[in-house]
């Protein structure tokens, strides 16, 4: 699965208003380590990384949502720069400059299920040179995609969307924030698919919730 933020169904999109709802909690995750590199001069290395450790440094500071589910067909975990453009990344060419740039040290993803397996949280957590170049990192990662309702969240990007594929006969939900939090770049995102018709609202209140745990966890994590 690419990552969510950017990359979208095929077909004639439509996007329409999202509502705010409320309430969430958390969890950590655990897993094994990646690595990077720091110059442009040494893409394939600095991208490639050295082989994994036996701990992620990322996984105890992974907030998840309480009652959610192992979601078997997306893994989590550790990746290196590598395994993020080979896997999710919708624009592998400038994610890889973007990440370069950035001096990218590690990465680590999660995702979980709702109860009735309708929606899908996604985590991703990317681990900077300095908070300049989380921030740069952070932009760079947002402006791929079109994000045109944004809702209330201070100190974070965010957005809320319903697409309708007419190719496909569905509609995509997504609530999706994006935080900098020091050398840390987070991007966090809710989606559920239904039926073309489906009556979908983005979760924005789960998005919320957890974005500011998670903002709290790094922020107390880096104190």
């Amino acid at each position: 699965m690419k990552r969510t933020a950017r990359k979208h169904a095929s077909g004639v999109a439509v996007v329409v208003t999202a509502l705010l709802l409320g309430v969430a909690a958390c969890g950590n995750e655990d897993g094994t380590s990646a690595g990077a590199a720091q110059t442009p001069a040494a893409k394939h290395s600095a991208l490639s990384g050295p082989a994994q450790k036996s701990k992620s440094t990322l996984a105890g500071l992974v907030v998840l949502p309480r009652g959610y589910v192992a979601d078997a067909r997306n893994g989590t975990g550790p990746f290196t720069a590598t395994a993020f453009l080979d896997n999710w990344s919708a624009d592998p060419a400038l994610d890889r400059a973007l990440l370069l740039n950035a001096s990218f040290v590690e990465g680590y993803r999660a995702t979980r299920l709702s109860p009735d397996k309708k929606k899908r949280y996604t985590l991703q957590l990317f681990k900077t040179g300095s908070a300049g170049k989380a921030a740069v990192l952070q932009r760079g990662f947002w402006r791929q995609d079109t994000h045109e309702h944004p809702f209330s969240l201070p100190g974070a990007l965010s957005d809320a969307r319903v697409e309708f594929d007419g190719g496909t006969d569905q509609s995509t939900a997504t609530a999706e924030v994006s935080l900098a939090v020091g050398p840390m770049v987070v991007e966090i995102s809710v989606r559920e698919v239904g039926a073309l018709g489906s009556n979908l609202t983005p979760d924005t209140a789960l998005v919320t919730a957890l974005a500011k745990q998670q903002r709290a966890r790094l922020t107390a994590t880096s104190s």
